[in-house]
C-alpha cells in the first residue's frame, strides 16, 4: 500500500513528458508568430525516426539524434510553406500531419514490413522514470525555456517577432529567421516527445501519437504561452491520461473513460482561453516593406 502513492506518481511524470517537451516547444513557435498545428506529425516522424535508428544499429542515442534530424526536416518543410510561402498556418499544419502519417505508414511497409508496427527495440530501460534521460531533458527545457523567452535577446527578438513584426523588422530583427528558430526549436522537441513515446512502448505503432500534439498545443494555450505555465497544464493532461487507465477496468464505460482527458481539456479550456492573450501576430504572414 506504501507504494502505490509513489507508483502513481512515477506513471503521471512518465506520462506528462511527451506533453511537457511539445508544449514548450509550441511555446516557441508561437512566441515567434507561427502556429504550430504540425507539432503532431512532428511527434510522429521522431517517434519513427526514433524505433528506425535504434532498429538498426542498436543505439538509443543514435535513435535520439536520428529522430531530432527528422523532427528538425518537418520542421524546416513547415517553417518554408507557412513562413516563405506565406501559407495559411493551420492549413499547412493539417497538411504536414497527414504527410507525417501517410510517410510513417509508407515507411513501416518498407523497412518493418509492417503497415501496423515496427520490430521490437530496447529503448532506454531505468529502474525509475526521473533517471530517463529525455525525463530529465523535459524538466531542464522548462527552466531553459522560461530563461531563454524571458531573459536573453534572442528570447526578446523572438518574443517581437510575434508581437509585432512590422516594428521588430523596423529595429533590424530578422523576422523570417526568428520565425524559423521558432519552428526549428518545436520540431526537435516534439520529436524528442516522439523517441520517449518509442523508448517506453519498444516499438513504433501506425499514429502512435494519438493526438498528443494536439493537446501539448492546448497546454501551452492554457499555461498563457509560457514554458512553466504549460508544463503545468502538462502535468494536468498527466493526471487525466492516468485517470484513463485507471477507471478502465472500473464500471465506469470505457468509451466515458477514453474521452475524459479531451472533455477536461475543453472545460478548462473554456475557462482560460478567454483571460491569456496570445501574441498579436500568431498566425499573420509577415510581409516585408519594400522601400
Amino acid at each position: 500500500m506504501g507504494i502505490e502513492p509513489l507508483f502513481i506518481l512515477f506513471q503521471i511524470l512518465r506520462l506528462a513528458v511527451p506533453y511537457t517537451l511539445t508544449s514548450v516547444g509550441a511555446t516557441f513557435s508561437e512566441r515567434g508568430g507561427v502556429v504550430n498545428l504540425a507539432l503532431e506529425g512532428m511527434m510522429l516522424v521522431g517517434a519513427f525516426g526514433a524505433a528506425y535508428g535504434q532498429y538498426s544499429t542498436g543505439s538509443a542515442l543514435v535513435g535520439l539524434l536520428l529522430a531530432c534530424f527528422c523532427g528538425l526536416v518537418v520542421a524546416s518543410l513547415f517553417a518554408f510553406v507557412t513562413v516563405t510561402l506565406k501559407a495559411d498556418q493551420i492549413v499547412a499544419g493539417i497538411a504536414i500531419n497527414i504527410l507525417a502519417m501517410g510517410s510513417t505508414r509508407l515507411g513501416l511497409s518498407l523497412l518493418f514490413g509492417s503497415s501496423m508496427n515496427s520490430s521490437r527495440i530496447a529503448g532506454v530501460e531505468v529502474p525509475y522514470p526521473y533517471m530517463d534521460p529525455l525525463f530529465i531533458f523535459s524538466v531542464v527545457s522548462v527552466f531553459a525555456g522560461q530563461w531563454i523567452l524571458f531573459r536573453t535577446p534572442f528570447g526578446l527578438r523572438l518574443r517581437a517577432s510575434g508581437e509585432s513584426a512590422e516594428t521588430a523588422d523596423s529595429a533590424g530583427v530578422n523576422v523570417d529567421g526568428m520565425r524559423y528558430a521558432g519552428v526549428a526549436v518545436s520540431g526537435v522537441l516534439a520529436a524528442m516527445a516522439g523517441a520517449f513515446l518509442v523508448f517506453q512502448q519498444h516499438t513504433f505503432t501506425d499514429n502512435m501519437s494519438a493526438g498528443r500534439g494536439y493537446m501539448a498545443l492546448a497546454a501551452m494555450i492554457i499555461g498563457k504561452w509560457t514554458p512553466s505555465g504549460a508544463a503545468l497544464a502538462s502535468l494536468m493532461f498527466a493526471v487525466t491520461e492516468s485517470m484513463e487507465i485507471w477507471f478502465q477496468t472500473g464500471w465506469i464505460p470505457s468509451q466515458l473513460v477514453q474521452s475524459l482527458p479531451y472533455v477536461i481539456t475543453l472545460l478548462v479550456l473554456a475557462g482560460f482561453v478567454g483571460k491569456a492573450n496570445a501574441p498579436r501576430d500568431a498566425g499573420r504572414a509577415f510581409e516585408k516593406s519594400r522601400k
